[in-house]
C-alpha cells in the first residue's frame, strides 16, 4: 500500500487546527511524590522485538511521558505480506508527532511471507510481539500500555486481525483500517483458480486445528465480535487489490455486533489516487479516533 500524496499533503495536514486532548506538564511525580525532571523527547530505531532481523521497530518517546498517561499508537505496513517495510509509514510517524505530540509511536517491521517463511499467524504474532515487549519496557519507556493501530492494506489486514482475535487483554483501543483485506471468502477471491494456492503459500497449516478453512480463518471481517475494537475504515470504490464488497462484509460485521465503526467510500484505487479532499478527510478522522479512544488522561 503506497500512499503517495501522503508526504505532499503533509504541510496542508498540519495547518489545519485538530482538537486534541494531549497535555503535558512541565515536570512529573515519583512514586515517593518527589518532584522530577520532565524527560525528553527520544527516539530508538530498530528496536529488536525477536530473533530474526526483520523483528524490529522504531519508537518515538515525546517529552513529558509518563507511563501512567503516555498511551501508544502503532504503525503497521503493507506489501501484500511479502514485502514493504516501516519507512513506508513515515507520513503517517509525522502526522502523529505533529498532531499528537504526547503519544508515543511505535512503527514496525515483521517477518515477510517467502518461499520457506508463511505470513499466518506468524504476522500476528509478531503484531504481539511488539506488544508484548513494550509492555515489558514499559517502565523504562514510561508509556501506559493502551495501544491504537493504524494498518495499511496488508498492515490494516494483520491490524484487524490482531484486534479481533489475539487482543484477549483489550489493550488495543481503535483499530485504523485503511484498504485492508478483509474477506477472502468474497468471490473476487474465491472465483481466482488460483487464490487457494496463493493462500496455502501464506498460512502455516500446522498452526491452525485439522479441518481449518483457512480462507474464514484469516478473515477478520468473519471474526467481529462483541469485543471488537471501534474502527475507521477508509476503502476506495474502484481499487483492484482490495474489493469493495469485502470492506462491505466488514461494515456488516461490525453493525451487527453494535461495534462503533466509520466505513468511508473514496472515490478511486487502493489509495494512492484518492482525491486531496478525501485523504485530507481520513487523516482528519483518524486523529480524530486518537482523540477518542486514546486521549491522554
Amino acid at each position: 500500500m503506497h500512499f503517495n500524496k501522503f508526504l505532499l499533503l503533509v504541510s496542508l495536514v498540519l495547518s489545519i487546527s485538530v482538537t486534541s486532548c494531549d497535555t503535558s506538564d512541565d515536570s512529573t511525580d515519583d512514586a515517593m511524590g518527589m518532584e522530577v525532571a520532565a524527560l525528553t523527547a527520544a527516539t530508538q530505531l530498530n528496536v529488536s522485538y525477536g530473533d530474526s532481523v526483520e523483528q524490529v521497530y522504531d519508537l518515538y518517546l515525546p517529552a513529558g511521558r509518563l507511563s501512567t498517561k503516555t498511551k501508544v499508537v502503532l504503525l503497521v505496513h503493507g506489501g501484500g505480506w511479502i514485502e514493504g517495510d516501516k519507512v513506508d509509514m513515515t507520513s503517517f510517524v509525522e502526522l502523529v508527532q505533529n498532531n499528537h505530540p504526547n503519544h508515543a509511536i511505535v512503527n514496525m517491521n515483521y517477518k515477510l511471507a517467502t518461499v520457506t517463511q508463511t505470513a499466518f499467524p506468524s504476522q500476528y504474532l509478531d503484531v504481539q510481539g511488539v506488544i508484548d515487549h513494550l509492555i515489558e519496557n514499559a517502565a523504562e519507556y514510561q508509556i501506559k500500555t493502551e495501544f491504537g493501530l493504524i494498518g495499511a492494506s496488508a498492515g490494516a489486514h494483520l491490524s484487524l486481525m490482531y484486534d479481533y482475535v489475539y487482543d484477549t487483554d483489550d489493550l488495543v483501543k481503535f483499530v485504523g483500517d485503511i484498504v485492508g483485506p478483509s474477506n477472502f471468502t468474497d468471490p473476487f477471491y474465491s472465483e481466482n483458480p488460483n487464490f487457494p494456492f496463493l493462500l496455502s503459500l501464506l498460512v502455516d497449516e500446522s498452526a491452525y486445528p485439522p479441518g481449518t478453512d483457512f480462507a474464514v480463518a484469516n478473515s477478520p471481517a468473519l471474526l467481529v465480535t462483541s469485543t471488537s475494537s471501534p474502527t475507521v475504515m477508509f476503502y476506495g470504490d474502484q481499487d483492484p487489490l482490495v474489493p469493495l464488497s469485502g470492506a462491505e462484509s466488514l461494515d456488516a460485521a461490525l453493525t451487527a455486533q453494535g461495534t462503533t465503526h466509520v466505513f468511508n467510500v473514496y472515490e478511486g484505487g487502493h489509495g494512492d489516487d484518492w482525491s486531496d479532499a478525501d485523504l485530507l478527510s481520513s487523516q482528519i478522522q483518524l486523529s480524530n479516533y486518537i482523540n477518542t479512544y486514546l486521549g491522554i488522561d
